[in-house]
């Protein structure tokens, strides 16, 4: 089974409270270019983040608007910042951190909201019942060439808002080499292994070593 590759840089979802205050009343965003998932986009409209200890100018705001502000960075972005954040689907920000986002007409302080977006994989409804995947399953997806990789715990997400792609980071994108455009292999499905994708050396081995008990006392 094959999958496309989207690599997703840093970027922010903005509530429309968020958006005002950023960017003046009335404020709507503009969309700049549309994304691999139905109906989302990047907008014209970038904002600026304040770390502790660090600043990232000229974030995305992707679109549409949300009920909840969530911004997505990698980990490379949180040293430059100077914070931690939780690596976490999409919509799971209770216990996040957050920081000060800064626009044209204003400034927000987050309270919650900064994450490190979990990998996973975009299915639609019919493209989940052709694979056998269902929503909530962990894949295992490799990926080929040079600096080849496999990623393990990659969920799988199902909606009928959705479209088949695989979404990963730049730190992880940039490890394995690969871009927006590549494919990726999935070769296993929540621990079961996809026999007809394997090439001779993935069998599973147990180990038949003789448990050996530890001494009660030493002999001198």
């Amino acid at each position: 089974m094959q999958i496309p590759v989207g690599v997703s840089a840093r970027h922010i979802h903005l509530s429309q409270e968020h958006l005002t205050a950023l960017f003046g009343a009335g404020a709507q965003l503009h969309p700049k270019k549309a994304l691999s998932q139905p109906g989302q986009y990047a907008s014209e409209e970038t904002v600026d983040l304040q770390g502790p200890r660090g600043k990232i100018e000229r974030v995305r705001v992707l679109g549409p608007v949300r009920p909840e502000t969530q911004l997505e960075v990698s980990k490379t972005d949180l040293l430059k910042l100077g914070m931690q954040a939780p690596v976490r689907e999409s919509g799971q920000i209770e216990g996040s951190p957050g920081l000060t986002i800064i626009g044209p007409q204003g400034q927000v302080q987050l309270e919650k909201g900064v994450i490190v977006a979990k990998r996973h994989v975009h299915f639609s409804p019919d493209e989940a019942r052709r694979y056998g995947v269902r929503d909530g399953q962990f894949l295992t997806l490799r990926t080929s060439g040079e600096r080849g990789l496999i990623f393990e715990h990659v969920s799988a997400r199902v909606s009928p808002k959705y479209k088949l792609d695989f979404h990963l980071d730049t730190d992880e994108a940039n490890a394995a080499g690969v871009q927006t455009g590549d494919e990726a292999e999935v070769i296993e499905l929540d621990g079961l292994h996809e026999q007809e994708h394997f090439h001779g050396n993935e069998i599973v081995r147990v180990n038949s070593s003789p448990k050996i008990e530890k001494p009660t006392e030493f002999v001198r």
